[in-house]
């Protein structure tokens, strides 16, 4: 770990106001390609800004001919390698480090991340999460019981999994850069080869998510790319017009949109109710208990909360339920506000109180079922404060974005199961204009559609991996 001394401590405050001009970017993705030899296309051929190099001694020679190929060169490098790798990119003339975080250390890399910034101002750093999953539909459930993590038997509905729940925890740990993450292409000790949807999913998945991604190209296609072998290049064209739709920022300065909270005490990428509010396209946020403001339950219709709530929290909460929203309260038994109103015991796992406008649930014990958990969160939401709802959208997850308003104004999609699938969308709101783009077709279609009480539907005819929507009142 790096230390202070007098220099760093003199300018501290120089350093905080640095790092959140040189952290603080556009709510948009990008795409970092991670290579290993010195032999690379150029960054205009290959349709990328950013390509990676993983730290090593004798790395010079790599970063050079990076800069000469016209990218952005990055070094990735564990913490305790962080000020040898950013020496050695500083005099490269690289444009930053990606740090990878342990997860003993994810907790406060802060002060280290500020105290390398005040001695290379003129890099960029960014901290990456190393614990993505390769996007894939699957067919096994993964139930979390005591917390161990166990795998069921195959199901006849599809599953998939994605890096939603990843970034939205990464959205709320560093709050001043956009969510970074990678995951390894290798299935238990198996490596695949990867094709040209493949790679495509992952960049289509990163760029509807909002999140920057670290890109692993296989050894063998970055060779075939630099000996210009068609094949290759075939593969990686499908996977720039990709790219290319993704670097599309004509839509603003959209938010996020999402009307059902998560309080956690303690942030963690691997949970799997997390992953299965996001699997049953359910938008959500991710709070800490030092969040739980009134600026941000503005607008939250379901409140679940993960943490044990102190005599202040638990005031906090039932606020919110008498003002008419719904808290949902798992394995956090104690004495609190809402409980002087009598009980009603809805089955043998879920006590109910009625709080003013609105609820409290309590859940006497652990989620043992992420699954059932997410389809009863799903039912509390009911048709009227659900933000969104896909038919035949099994292998589908959709991502609404807002305006300034909190008028819905798009949709990012990503189908996991990599063939066309007809899906049926409905919105909360009554709009005007639908307008679809996709990778595969020009912008944009306009889709018909109907108006039903204070919802819109309409029809996507033929999403492949992703696709976009833009939404408009007049």
């Amino acid at each position: 770990m790096i230390k202070n001394n007098s220099r760093v401590n003199r300018m501290a405050l120089g350093a905080r106001v640095v790092l959140l001009l040189v952290l603080s970017q556009p709510a948009w993705s990008d795409v970092f390609v991670l290579w290993s030899s010195p032999d690379l296309p150029s960054s205009r051929s290959l349709g990328v800004d950013d390509i990676v190099f993983s730290w090593k001694e004798g790395i010079a020679p790599l970063l050079a001919a990076g800069r000469r190929q016209g990218y952005r060169v990055y070094v990735e490098t564990p913490m305790p390698k962080a000020k040898t790798a950013a020496e050695e990119a500083a005099k490269a003339g690289c444009t930053g480090v990606i740090l990878d975080i342990a997860d003993a250390e994810s907790a406060g890399p802060g002060k280290d991340v500020e105290t390398l910034q005040v001695l290379y101002p003129h890099l960029r750093f960014l901290v990456l999460n190393l614990n993505g999953k390769r996007p894939e539909m699957r067919g096994s459930l993964i139930i979390k019981r005591d917390s161990v993590l166990e795998v069921s038997s195959p199901t006849a509905q599809p599953w998939i999994d994605t890096n939603l729940a990843l970034v939205k925890v990464e959205e709320r740990a560093h709050q001043t850069q956009v969510p970074l993450y990678t995951f390894s292409w290798s299935d238990q000790g198996q490596q695949k080869t990867q094709t040209a949807d493949d790679y495509s999913l992952a960049v289509a998945e990163a760029g509807a998510f909002r999140a920057d991604l670290v890109l692993q190209l296989d050894d063998q296609i970055q060779q075939s790319l630099y000996r210009h072998d068609a094949q290759a290049w075939a593969l990686w064209n499908q996977v720039r017009s990709t790219l290319k739709f993704f670097s599309n920022r004509s839509a603003g300065a959209l938010e996020p949109a999402a009307n059902v909270a998560v309080l956690v005490d303690r942030l963690d990428t691997s949970d799997e109710v997390l992953n299965l509010l996001s699997r049953h396209n359910i938008p959500f946020r991710v709070l800490l208990t030092s969040d739980l403001t009134e600026q941000n339950l503005k607008g939250v219709d379901i409140l679940i909360v993960f943490a044990k709530p102190n005599k202040e929290i638990g005031e906090q909460i039932n606020s919110l339920a008498a003002l008419g929203a719904t808290v949902v309260l798992v394995d956090a038994p104690g004495h609190y506000p809402w409980q002087k109103e009598p009980p009603v015991q809805l089955n043998e796992h879920t006590t109910s109180y009625a709080t003013g406008r609105g609820k409290v649930l309590e859940f006497p014990e652990a989620i043992s079922d992420p699954e059932t958990f997410a389809q009863d969160i799903r039912r509390l939401l009911g048709k009227r404060n659900a933000l969104l709802t896909l038919w035949n959208g099994l292998t589908t997850i959709a991502v609404p974005y807002k305006d300034h308003s909190g008028t819905i104004k798009q949709l990012d999609f990503v189908n996991y199961a990599l063939d066309p699938v007809r899906v049926q969308v409905q919105v909360k709101g009554s709009f005007a204009s639908i307008q679809y783009e996709s990778p595969e077709r020009a912008c944009c279609e306009s889709l018909i559609s109907v108006k039903r009480e204070g919802f819109t539907e309409f029809v996507i005819p033929d999403l492949r991996i992703t696709g976009r929507v833009r939404l408009e009142l007049q």
